[in-house]
């Protein structure tokens, strides 16, 4: 039986907040596939519709394509070739990449898709306040998140290193879609473009007359349509901590039933080290340059957008709860968010009111 306690108004100020919970299960008759921080239910009637499912590593990360329909096989095999060639397009671990091509010489004339991704990421710095910036790169690299080489770096270099930080100082025409950066800066567009990649996807599904499809992009995933009986997608977020007394019981935060959404999560246990008793991880606050410590565990973002959900689901983590309910305050008609505190606390925004479903208790707030 599931209980609903409803839901809660977030005006201007976000005021003392009581919960709306509920109970789920993922249903025994399917297979559920587990990804990085979620996981979906791919098994479904499929009676004399064709069905094709291939796995690839790119972007540092094993990815599932699956898609349903008479020219199922073809669309997976197009939407392969479309994730290994944007990760050659980006990857700053490819010298011959064009991410890694202007990080080397600073300055480069854009194709249209990389102009139109760090477009999207300065949009996205400016209206998150910074909270998401390309420019950490640097920083990245000395922490050791891009080689797993780990280390502390003292507080002068982090000093050093936060100068070249911030997405106002590169030069970038539209027009031209000409990008110089600064001496010693560099950019990564990993914080978005796996968004941007399970978006497109579903442009290459359409493409093939796909009836259902489904990318799974590490803990990115992305739907296309309904499944074939015509029953939503349902999307599991994965407990980012068992050792959390209050998430100590359960798999999964909750359960997403959707359709035509991408749901992207980004937490701190995707990628961590351990040095002195202190935990790091890999998302870092452009303000401090280190580890960001915002009082969350988990991110999950619900979007028609795939590229939005990525970028926004850092730029939220890094903001912290207040901050980020304040940020869906006045962009609630693009995105809704599920957000995990350190102490197994679980709110959700007012749109998902009715597709999520919980073991937890939880709260609910709306605008």
């Amino acid at each position: 039986m599931t209980r609903q306690i409803g839901c809660l108004l977030l005006a201007a100020a976000l005021c003392a907040l009581t919960g709306c919970g509920g109970a789920a299960e993922v249903s025994s008759d399917g297979e559920t596939s587990q990804a990085a921080s979620s996981a979906v239910q791919t098994t479904q009637e499929t009676e004399e519709i064709a069905s094709s499912t291939q796995q690839v590593f790119a972007m540092d990360t094993y990815m599932t394509v699956t898609a349903y329909g008479d020219q199922a096989e073809a669309a997976v095999s197009a939407a392969v070739e479309e994730i290994q060639r944007l990760d050659a397009l980006w990857s700053v671990g490819e010298s011959d990449s064009e991410i890694s091509i202007l990080n080397d010489s600073g300055s480069i004339l854009l194709s249209e898709e990389t102009a139109e991704l760090v477009e999207r990421s300065l949009t996205l710095y400016q209206e998150t306040e910074g909270a998401f910036d390309i420019t950490i790169y640097p920083l990245m690299v000395e922490w050791g998140f891009t080689s797993g080489e780990y280390q502390v770096p003292t507080q002068e270099r982090i000093d050093e290193l936060l100068e070249l930080v911030g997405s106002y100082k590169l030069e970038y025409d539209a027009e031209t879609r000409q990008l110089t950066l600064p001496e010693g800066m560099a950019i990564d567009l990993g914080g978005i473009a796996k968004g941007y990649v399970s978006s497109h996807i579903m442009d290459v599904f359409e493409e093939y007359g796909v009836v259902s499809g489904m990318v799974s992009l590490g803990g990115n995933v992305q739907t296309y349509s309904t499944k074939t009986d015509g029953s939503l997608w349902r999307v599991g977020i994965e407990n980012p901590d068992t050792t959390v007394e209050a998430l100590s019981n359960v798999d999964y935060v909750g359960i997403l039933s959707v359709e035509d959404k991408a749901v992207i999560t980004s937490g701190g246990y995707e990628r961590y080290f351990e040095e002195d008793g202190v935990t790091y991880h890999h998302i870092l606050d452009p303000a401090t340059g280190s580890s960001a410590r915002s009082g969350l565990l988990s991110v999950t973002i619900v979007s028609e957008d795939g590229t939005l959900a990525d970028g926004l689901s850092t730029s939220l983590f890094v903001m912290g709860k207040e901050r980020a309910l304040e940020y869906w305050a006045a962009h609630s008609d693009e995105f809704d968010a599920v957000l995990v505190e350190e102490d197994g606390s679980v709110t959700i925004t007012g749109g998902l009111k009715d597709c999520f479903e919980s073991d937890l208790d939880y709260t609910c707030v709306e605008n």
